[in-house]
């Protein structure tokens, strides 16, 4: 597996400063990239890197691109990534969508998404453009209230679920964790929210596997610690490590950083048994050699792999209710002008500030 060490990284003003080169790039968990900055990320694709503020300790770093083989996309409106997908295809890039398409419209809890219809269509062009296994179906996070029982969580997932059926393989859901900074954004909009039972997770995880029977979607949760898998249901790795070999077995740069080797067996005359542990690719062709690649950053119950994230909190401006990476209203605003006015900056919101670097 290659180390991802940090790299000389020319800036636009000709600076040489020294820049994180990730292989896989996650855009993002922290914000909403492809609804709001679609075009900053990919004029800073062509430029070569961008510039992250870390939102514990407030650290600036740069990333380079040079060394990016893959990208996933985390998004509720990714429309605007239709106009740029062939140009990802052009760079040799690969790439796959988390689209996270819940129906809260009557509770108003994801107040600048686009309509359900609205949503479902731009679903079906994006599984037009990178396949069945190119966009994701996230139903998350499930929030409970006082008003929208289990029960009418249901309806909605059967709903969604009967209109995206033939279009992802995939559904990951997780149940609404009430941190300290979603429950002050669930007390400004006046949402009496309560706690997830085991018992409540339990019937939900029940009866979601019954309506699977004719769906036939791969369920998942993501990074909950309860165990359903007595109902057929995983615990997700949404930055997959198997996805990513499934859709990018062809490059050998990508395979490698993954400790990764392509075989086949498509004109074996003698068939051979496979290795333990291979991942059939289709056509005669399987991987083997997986590593353990696990993101020791993320929560426990996690199953992603290593990727660097380049969003910022405090940037996304659909505004739900139930938002871990928003601060208030106004931080939102604010990051949202700096952005409007200084678009063409390494930073989404234009304005960290980093020390001089020493020229090369």
């Amino acid at each position: 597996m290659v180390q991802e060490a940090k790299i000389p990284c020319r800036l636009e003003d000709g600076t040489i400063v020294q820049a994180q080169a990730p292989v896989i790039v996650s855009a993002s968990r922290s914000t909403d990239i492809p609804a709001f900055y679609a075009d900053w990320f990919f004029d800073r694709l062509r430029a070569g890197y961008s510039l992250w503020k870390n939102p514990f300790n407030g650290k600036s770093l740069y990333v380079s691109y040079k060394n990016t083989r893959f990208i996933v996309f985390w998004s509720k409106n990714p429309r605007p990534l239709l106009g740029h997908l062939n140009e990802l295809k052009d760079r040799g890039i690969g790439c796959y969508i988390q689209f996270s398409l819940n129906d809260y419209v009557a509770e108003g809890y994801e107040p600048n998404v686009p309509s359900v219809e609205a949503r479902l269509n731009t679903f079906s062009q994006l599984v037009d453009k990178l396949g069945r296994g190119g966009v994701i179906w996230r139903n998350d996070p499930l929030l409970l209230t006082q008003e929208t029982g289990v029960d009418e969580l249901l309806r909605k997932t059967e709903r969604l679920g009967d209109a995206l059926k033939g279009l992802t393989e995939k559904l990951v859901f997780s149940y609404a964790d009430i941190t300290r900074a979603v429950s002050a954004n669930l007390k400004r909009a006046n949402i009496a929210w309560r706690e997830w039972s085991e018992s409540d997770m339990l019937s939900y995880a029940k009866a979601l596997a019954r309506m699977n029977e004719k769906w036939g979607y791969e369920l998942a949760t993501c990074a909950e610690e309860i165990e359903l898998t007595p109902f057929g249901i995983q615990h997700n790795h949404c930055i997959d490590e198997k996805l990513i070999i499934r859709r990018g077995f062809k490059d050998a740069k990508l395979m490698q950083h993954l400790g990764v080797t392509i075989s086949s067996d498509a004109n074996s005359m003698v068939p051979m048994p496979r290795p333990s542990g291979a991942l059939d690719l289709g056509g005669g062709k399987y991987a083997v050699g997986m590593q353990n690649m696990k993101d020791q950053g993320q929560r426990k119950r996690c199953g992603c792999i290593k990727s660097k994230d380049i969003g910022e909190y405090s940037t996304c401006r659909h505004f739900c209710v139930y938002c871990y990476a928003n601060g208030t209203h106004n931080s939102v605003l604010n990051n949202w002008a700096a952005h409007r006015l200084t678009r063409n900056e390494a930073s989404i919101t234009g304005h960290i500030s980093m020390p001089k670097a020493q020229s090369a």
